[in-house]
């Protein structure tokens, strides 16, 4: 499964902004489809969703 597999459905990507930064990393290096996020906005989808895959 690709990451625009995922958000075809029901699915989306978050990116933690802190962790991008942290390893130099910019939204131009990521494939289409996942956004930059904070950790607030990641700690409020992970409340409000049914299921969480995280790695």
């Amino acid at each position: 499964m690709t990451s625009s597999d995922f958000t075809r459905g029901k699915g989306h990507v978050l990116m933690c902004g802190t962790c991008m930064d942290a390893r130099g990393l910019a939204e131009s290096d990521m494939m289409e489809g996942p956004t930059r996020s904070t950790m607030d906005e990641l700690a409020q989808a992970t409340l409000a969703a049914d299921k969480v895959l995280t790695f």
